[in-house]
């Protein structure tokens, strides 16, 4: 009989592709579900695709059923902040309802383990620029208030049943996979390293800093910059956590200091050897001044110990992915 297999939502996107690598690596039974509106089919390089919404309930219970699931990483959502002021009924919806109708199907199906792409913007704006897992949660936006009605309909549901969780809230994620098996692909992406990288390679005419008046060094927003791939293996480590019988937890996933946006720039014309075409606009609403993590907790519960913490490093992968992009388009 095929061993038990591990659903993973949002797999064909940016972070949750990096993590089915680590999770093939780790021989585990990996069955990707996503509905490709925002994901990519050749993002998905190891075990199965299922094309399809993780709102279905339908679709859910059957695939939970026939994969004999007993852990899903939920990667699937939606996580641009200033569309989330825009649109903050889509936020909800595809966030907070979504998760509640895979929570169900879960619950009945008996799954054990669920690992959940959170985030740092739970947080909103705490007052000393850091946030640790006892930092109160106050979002500022509806991006970090539909991943924290997550949270809450996790730790609720986990004192019901037996179901547990791990609640990954993630600082700036950024970079791609080293051996450029996987990367950032999104469409009018707004993560900054990604934007720098495209307009290094041309495919944008400039990057637009947003806000140069912040009480910070530079003038700039500071944030907490995490490799992709270390914060893929804070997953793998997550699922074994809970499968060693650790109880549910929250964690920031960071590296626990942070950059302000001219020093990723600045890293990024170091990687490409060649400046930036840099614009300045206004803040945007939505954006704290400084946000790093408190990054205690997860290196000592996990014994999490990161590869890639160097915003050089981080610069060069995401460069070394763009031009693989732009040489195939």
């Amino acid at each position: 009989m095929p061993k038990n297999g591990v659903l993973v939502t949002g797999g064909a996107g940016y972070i949750g592709s990096h993590a089915l690598l680590l999770l093939a690596e780790a021989g585990e039974r990996v069955i990707t579900l996503d509905d490709l509106s925002t994901g990519f089919r050749q993002a998905v390089t190891c075990g199965e695709l299922i094309e399809g919404n993780c709102g279905d309930a339908e679709l859910v219970n059957r695939v939970l059923a026939e994969y004999r699931i007993d852990t899903v990483l939920h990667f699937a959502g939606s996580t641009i902040v200033p569309e989330s002021i825009e649109s903050p009924l889509k936020y909800y919806g595809n966030n907070s309802c979504t998760t509640r109708s895979l929570l169900e199907c879960c619950k009945q199906a008996g799954v054990k383990h669920f690992v959940f792409s959170s985030t740092a913007a739970v947080y909103g704006t705490p007052a000393e620029g850091k946030a640790w897992e006892t930092t109160a949660t106050k979002p500022i936006n509806p991006y970090g208030s539909s991943k924290l009605v997550s949270e809450w309909m996790l730790r609720d549901l986990a004192v019901s049943c037996t179901l547990r969780f791990a609640a990954l809230r993630y600082f700036n994620v950024a970079g791609a996979d080293p051996e450029g098996r996987t990367g950032q692909s999104t469409a009018h992406a707004t993560h900054l390293t990604k934007v720098a990288c495209e307009a290094a390679v041309g495919r944008r005419d400039s990057v637009t800093i947003f806000g140069t008046d912040y009480p910070t060094a530079d003038g700039t927003g500071v944030r907490d910059y995490i490799h992709v791939s270390d914060l893929a293996a804070a997953h793998v480590l997550a699922l074994s956590y809970l499968r060693s019988g650790g109880d549910s937890i929250s964690l920031n996933c960071g590296y626990g200091h942070g950059y302000s946006v001219r020093q990723v720039l600045a890293a990024v014309e170091r990687a490409n050897g060649a400046p930036l075409r840099i614009q300045e606009a206004e803040r945007r609403p939505g954006d704290p001044a400084c946000l790093v993590a408190g990054t205690e907790l997860i290196r000592t519960t996990f014994g999490w110990t990161p590869r890639y913490d160097d915003l050089d490093v981080i610069a060069r992968s995401a460069l070394d992915w763009e031009r693989r992009c732009a040489q195939g388009s």
